[in-house]
């Protein structure tokens, strides 16, 4: 039987475009369904292959995170088209239009296009995309920083009047301008603890509640929130879950698909992965993000084409990053957990971990930060930190180099004993970002620095 006309039309990259395209509402990971080439199905199949119906695929993450949003993702027919392999990165501030009428199907959004560069970018439109399809998210905007992304959410979901509740572990500087700055626009706060769930069932059985707000897992100690129970509470009382996803990673954890309705990141961390530019992201659906963007561009934070174009780099190798940070993460902890001069261990691929079974229900890995406790002061932790020869004493995580801080001395310098206690830092307290360096070479090196204690 000869073949149809229409199958021999098929062409590689438009099948491939839909294998790039996530489904938005599928609870997991989203099915696509990829027709292959007619010469393909000739070969696998013979006579009969044009009355075979292919199965169903799902788009890895690791496909995702290298083409979607580009050439062979949802943004291949945009504005910036062009033959490179690598997403054009568009400087200009300014875009023009071809005619009166161009402009005006531009405003009545008929056709795709930008304006100003504040407002939107060919080269950060690849990225949202990007983002989008990792996170199975209707839209995603970034930003120039996290901490942006914060702000401009918060102050977009909840009005003057609005109550948010977070958590108190939650980011420090988070933490901060709920406390400090929304108070004095009139939003509520009330803060609670993770070890105590039913807290939050009370808040919103006596309040109303516009917005909870969370850090999972949460930085440093590692706790998780268990997001499909909390977003059931919430969504029961009219109130939206927000979690800040960095320490997870979208390759780790997608929020969206376990109920929360906003996800953000530092993308600082593991999506650009190289300590080298600074940037957050939100996701959500359209009708959310609308709201932020709108926010977004009063505050200005807007991300410049050539830090987007550094992330899309990075996050095409984020899934093969993550993975290492992983691996590494959880045989250091499994080895430290045994070590005599290590008191307690915090990592939430531990068993012995009490958000182990939360982590483990909502997570495909558990991150490459592991906190412990060191058998010593804060002079001998020092002699610690001080003798390791690999990893570098900094601020941050998610990169390609390994980092350790002792946050008595780095976060927590000059504050009081009872705000660390609060906070659960003590003086042996050490946290350790994992890189992709040899885990043997890790290992050996954190061994060789503990006989110094």
């Amino acid at each position: 039987m000869a073949p149809s006309n229409s199958l021999c039309k098929i062409t590689l990259p438009k099948q491939r475009r839909r294998l790039l395209q996530p489904t938005i509402h599928s609870p997991k990971h989203k099915r696509v369904t990829a027709t292959p080439p007619a010469a393909l199905l000739q070969e696998l199949f013979g006579d009969d292959a044009y009355h075979h119906s292919p199965k169903p695929r799902r788009a890895s993450d690791e496909t995702l995170a290298v083409h979607a949003g580009e050439k062979l993702g949802k943004g291949a027919d945009e504005a910036a088209a062009s033959d490179s392999i690598a997403t054009p990165i568009v400087s200009g501030t300014t875009h023009w239009f071809k005619s009166s009428e161009d402009l005006i199907a531009f405003k009545e959004g008929r056709r795709h296009s930008h304006e100003y560069g504040r407002y939107g970018n060919p080269t950060v439109k690849v990225l949202e995309d990007k983002i989008s399809a990792l996170e199975r998210a209707e839209a995603t905007l970034v930003t120039s920083s996290g901490m942006n992304a914060i702000v401009a959410t918060l102050l977009a979901l909840v009005p003057p009047g609005g109550h948010v509740v977070t958590t108190t572990d939650c980011y420090s500087e988070a933490r901060a301008f709920i406390r400090d700055r929304l108070s004095k626009m009139g939003i509520r706060s009330t803060f609670i603890d993770l070890d105590d769930m039913e807290s939050l069932k009370t808040v919103l059985d006596q309040d109303d509640v516009t917005l909870f707000y969370a850090d999972s897992p949460t930085n440093p100690l590692l706790k998780c929130v268990d997001i499909r129970m909390v977003a059931e509470l919430c969504h029961q009382k009219g109130a939206l879950v927000c979690i800040d996803s960095t320490l997870a990673s979208p390759i780790n954890q997608k929020p969206l698909t376990l109920g929360a309705d906003v996800v953000l990141h530092s993308a600082t961390k593991y999506m650009a992965g190289h300590h080298d530019v600074i940037a957050g992201c939100i996701s959500s659906s359209e009708a959310l993000i609308s709201k932020i963007r709108a926010w977004h561009h009063d505050l200005g934070g807007a991300i410049s084409p050539n830090a987007a174009y550094m992330i899309i780099r990075g996050l095409k190798t984020m899934a093969l990053r993550v993975e290492a940070h992983n691996h590494t993460a959880l045989q250091m902890a499994r080895l430290l957990e045994c070590h005599p001069k290590i008191e307690r261990v915090h990592y939430p691929g531990l068993e012995s971990s009490p958000w182990h079974q939360v982590a483990k229900s909502q997570m495909t890995g558990y991150g490459g930060v592991v906190s412990f406790e060191v058998k010593s002061d804060l002079s001998g932790t020092m002699r610690f930190v001080d003798a390791l020869e690999i990893p570098l004493i900094a601020t941050s995580l998610g990169g390609c180099e390994s980092l350790v801080q002792q946050p008595a001395v780095m976060s927590f310098w000059g504050k009081s004993d009872e705000e660390k206690a609060k906070n659960g830092i003590k003086d042996n307290f050490v946290r350790f970002s994992f890189g992709i360096e040899k885990f043997e070479d890790l290992r050996d090196d954190i061994l060789q620095a503990l006989e110094k204690i």
